[in-house]
């Protein structure tokens, strides 16, 4: 089995906040990510599909039908965005990234299989920070 790596780049504002808690509880949970007026972040999200070589091209994945796939289904929606505010697939959840990572798979997964013929999507890794990302599988 052959893993093959795609990396793209957002930028995008968040704020982690649980409207059930108390300005203070919000703080002592989330400390600076918490703030009022929001906060932002390089994103790095790397997608990684794993599969055999085609035999009459010797890819498992086309890398440029899949950046394009991941620009049009993904990046397009959240670079530049407020992830609690303009982002569709966010609306109601906690905009962190183990979340925003569960909402990319559901986006990717089903068309990245189609465009590979040998194998299928097999993880998702998001950078927040380069000290701090998620890495998601699928599973639930």
């Amino acid at each position: 089995m052959v893993h093959v790596c795609r990396k793209e780049h957002f930028n995008a504002a968040h704020k982690l906040w649980n409207p059930n808690w108390s300005e203070e509880k919000n703080k002592e949970v989330f400390g600076p990510c918490s703030n009022i007026n929001w906060h932002g972040h390089n994103f790095e999200l790397i997608v990684t599909v794993k599969g055999l070589p085609d035999p009459e091209t010797g890819f498992v994945v086309d890398l440029k039908a899949l950046s394009t796939l991941i620009r049009t289904l993904v990046i397009d929606k959240v670079d530049h965005k407020n992830l609690n505010m303009d982002v569709d697939f966010m609306q109601g959840k906690m905009a962190s990234c183990e979340n925003l990572v569960m909402e990319f798979w559901k986006i990717l997964e089903p068309a990245v299989n189609e465009i590979v013929p040998h194998g299928s999507l097999y993880k998702l890794t998001l950078y927040e920070t380069p000290r701090n990302f998620v890495e998601y599988f699928g599973e639930d």
